[in-house]
């Protein structure tokens, strides 16, 4: 079975993700409430793939068994992470800025991927992620990477959540008693 390199769809994906951060990131229509959040975003994440790749290609002891499972393991969670990612921003529509920021005729989206989760687009980025970095099957890669990227969302996530508790108050509040942040049912 051929499957096109992992390391062109991530560099694809990464290219994509910065496109669509130019081309929806709000300018007006809304005062921004993101303080800071969206640059230290992309700094810790290139950072932390750096230096995981790095340590994944030096640290041969934590090596992890199964190579070649965890590399189509890992390819199918990229590509359901990413697919589910995207699925999420086209649902928002307009309402996506990769800047924290509410819209003057912002309404509250509590539907279709946001049924169950409020935000669906960090978990299939983070799942996205999780599954480049199995296909290095290194736990060291695993921990430099995944560590830094899983604390610099659920920050972020703190950020969002606080300006849609201010935009929308009760109803936020009651969205968020039936909803979990990125796991259903979980978390």
């Amino acid at each position: 079975m051929y499957l096109p390199p992992l390391s062109i769809l991530a560099r694809i994906w990464g290219l994509g993700e910065l496109c669509m951060a130019i081309k929806t990131h709000s300018k007006s229509g809304g005062k921004s409430k993101d303080r800071g959040s969206l640059y230290l975003i992309w700094i810790v994440c290139a950072l932390s793939v750096w230096a995981g790749v790095y340590a994944g290609s030096h640290a041969h002891s934590w090596d992890l068994p199964r190579r070649r499972t965890l590399y189509f393991v890992g390819y199918g969670l990229f590509v359901v992470g990413g697919v589910f990612r995207w699925f999420a921003i086209f649902y928002l529509g307009r309402f996506f800025t990769p800047n924290v920021v509410i819209l003057t005729d912002h309404h509250l989206v509590d539907t279709g991927p946001y049924r169950f989760i409020r935000h669906p687009t960090y978990t299939g980025a983070l799942c996205a992620a999780f599954g480049v970095i199995l296909t290095l099957a290194n736990l060291a890669a695993l921990l430099v990477i995944m560590l830094p990227v899983t604390a610099v969302v659920l920050w972020r996530i703190h950020i969002e959540e606080a300006a849609l508790r201010e935009a929308f108050g009760e109803h936020y509040r009651l969205y968020t008693q039936r909803t979990k942040r990125l796991l259903p049912f979980i978390y």
